[in-house]
């Protein structure tokens, strides 16, 4: 029989969980500490849990924890790490260090169904979803686990199509019972799926950052299928209900492509569409990735497109590029993983 993984429990799941194994309601404060501040790996190592108690939650349960099966190391520091998930499938997750920050990138699927062009996990298409415990599992089976200061959710897949699970991995990073984290040490990224996104804003007070990379409605769609369900402008309005005036942020990340995205046609509209929203533009060098014919825009055009953004009230910045000798564009690794998982079956 597959035990149940504790990790990616909340306390009221944990409290019901003892309930009905019949053990004092305290045992569940006792076990999310373990999980979630002492980082267990084993039901065993909780200690101050009788050892009839540790027996009978071992018959069912188990930590749920694994460790990642591959590493790549960048000559930056940047570390990936691949793990495996319950089926049997390949996600990553990448360790940028940087100065007085350490931050962690999350996936929250195995590929993903958007297929955006310039994107290595859309040419995998979409194999499933992430749960709860291997979202959780991410952020503490790396070897970093203690050292993390932010958490960005722009690894493999596309959140809001896993809204729940990833609502749940939220809840537990920022609950007292469980990592106890600030929301604003968090950021969730999107390309747009508005109904998981008004979800999002609703249940969660994490920073948000949506995938912009056009202006134009029918570039967009070129790069991005999504914009024919959910285009940009749809987007845009149900953003501007929302106050991110104070601790929360909205933040729109643009890669520069060059010829494609990177005139001042498209600096101006960019200036004009996000007029009225408290926000800042991340400008991202692009990683290319086999058989995309598209090319990053050079250090002028972006330094340009930054300078341009910025003296007309938007703020800008030019998102360092990070560990591209490790095949940093995301799902290089696990295609090449999964790939010869096929090839063996």
């Amino acid at each position: 029989m597959n035990k149940i993984a504790l990790v990616g429990k909340t306390l009221d799941e944990l409290k019901a969980i003892v309930s009905e194994l019949g053990m004092p309601g305290f045992t569940a404060k006792q076990i999310s500490e373990w999980l979630y501040k002492k980082r267990a790996f084993s039901v065993d190592e909780m200690s101050n849990i009788s050892i009839k108690n540790r027996q009978l939650l071992s018959e069912k349960y188990e930590v749920g924890r694994s460790l990642p099966i591959h590493t790549a190391n960048s000559t930056d520091g940047t570390n990936k790490y691949l793990f495996k998930t319950e089926g049997g499938h390949s996600i990553e997750t990448v360790y940028i260090p940087d100065e007085e920050r350490a931050t962690l990138c999350v996936s929250s699927q195995v590929g993903c169904k958007m297929d955006c062009l310039f994107c290595m996990t859309g040419k995998q298409g979409f194999t499933a979803q992430l749960t709860a415990t291997e979202i959780l599992n991410q952020i503490l089976s790396i070897p970093e686990a203690e050292t993390l200061t932010n958490l960005v959710f722009m690894g493999m897949g596309e959140p809001f199509d896993n809204t729940l699970p990833m609502l749940k991995a939220l809840e537990i990073l920022t609950a007292d019972y469980g990592y106890g984290w600030s929301p604003r040490r968090i950021t969730v990224s999107s390309i747009g799926l508005i109904p998981g996104m008004k979800v999002f804003l609703e249940k969660s007070n994490c920073h948000l950052a949506i995938s912009l990379h056009s202006p134009f409605s029918h570039e967009r769609l070129e790069l991005m299928p999504i914009e024919k369900a959910y285009p940009i402008s749809s987007v845009l309005d149900e953003l501007r209900k929302h106050d991110f005036s104070k601790q929360r942020r909205v933040s729109f990340e643009y890669i520069l492509f060059d010829g494609v995205n990177d005139t001042m046609r498209h600096a101006v509209e960019l200036v004009k569409i996000l007029r009225g929203i408290d926000c800042r533009v991340n400008l991202i060098r692009f990683h290319a990735i086999p058989k995309v014919n598209l090319k990053g825009s050079n250090t002028e055009k972006m330094t340009f497109f930054r300078d341009y953004l910025t003296s007309n009230g938007v703020t800008a910045t030019i998102r360092r590029s990070r560990g591209e000798d490790i095949f940093a564009a995301c799902g290089m690794l696990s295609t090449l993983e999964n790939s010869k998982n096929e090839t063996a079956e």
